[in-house]
């Protein structure tokens, strides 16, 4: 057994001595809260099998003030300043995009003007190249 599979168990066996330790404190309190605690009880289980499932985080315990404690879900909203963070890498990958593109057309522009240039500046006339005769020609001469 590796001690991935260790850990969870040692934090089971922990919450059901926990949990036996508070039931056993439950007989004096008035039947409203204890049905409080029942029901506080079954929503940590239902979260604790989302969580084993890997749907979704356990939330915090937070202390106030007076001697109570919140539950803290984190902060799932974002503000402005986290919202723009996130765009930033999309804007950034745009961008990058963009400037490739830029480059790429330049490039291809510099290549056919080129081929252009060379074609109008060679002694032969245009027309020459695209005559199937001057093909078989440049065989001959090849060879």
């Amino acid at each position: 057994m590796t001690t991935t599979h260790l850990i969870p168990s040692a934090q089971d066996a922990f919450g059901q001595r926990v949990a036996r330790r508070l039931a056993a404190g439950t007989a004096d309190l008035p039947y409203d809260v204890s049905e409080r605690l029942r029901a506080a009880r079954m929503q940590a289980v239902a979260q604790r099998k989302k969580e084993a499932l890997g749907l979704r985080r356990a939330p915090a315990v937070a202390a106030t003030g007076g001697g109570s404690a919140t539950l803290n879900f984190g902060d799932e909203g974002l503000t402005f300043w986290s919202r723009i963070a996130s765009v930033l890498p999309l804007l950034a990958l745009v961008a990058g995009l963009v400037a490739i593109h830029t480059v790429e057309n330049e490039q291809r522009a510099r290549e056919v003007a080129e081929v252009d240039a060379a074609l109008l500046t060679d002694d032969l006339p245009p027309a020459a190249y695209a005559d199937p005769g001057f093909v078989e020609f440049l065989k001959s001469s090849g060879q």
